[in-house]
């Protein structure tokens, strides 16, 4: 599952920066289950040449990620902005959830 969702989130953030033929590719098989064999068929080429292409795609995005984080960045905004969002539903007034929530947001700040 943690899989799925890593490449779902490199296609979300890098998918448009595939070839339109690799990115109609990587769909049908990561994400509309279309088996090696039957993309190869679909898409004229060998078996072997699906899974080559295949992992040039993951390889592709994820050297993306490696270059700009943007997923990365992501997560980490997403993940900030739950804690505050978690501070703030406490209840708490008190000046301890308003130094956390003082801390997340420099957090979140230094990460824009």
């Amino acid at each position: 599952m943690e899989e799925i969702l890593e490449k779902t989130l490199l296609f979300d953030f890098y998918g448009e920066l595939l070839t339109d033929h690799q990115r109609a590719f990587y769909e049908d098989v990561v994400f509309n289950d279309m088996s090696l064999s039957e993309a190869a068929e679909v898409y004229g080429i060998t078996r072997q040449g699906a899974h080559d292409l295949l992992r040039r795609c993951d390889r592709m995005l994820e050297g993306y990620e490696a270059r700009l984080h943007l997923v990365s960045r992501f997560s980490n905004l997403r993940r900030i902005t739950r804690e505050m969002g978690a501070l703030l539903d406490s209840g708490d007034t008190g000046s301890g959830t308003f130094e956390a929530l003082k801390g997340k947001y420099s957090e979140l700040l230094a990460e824009i």
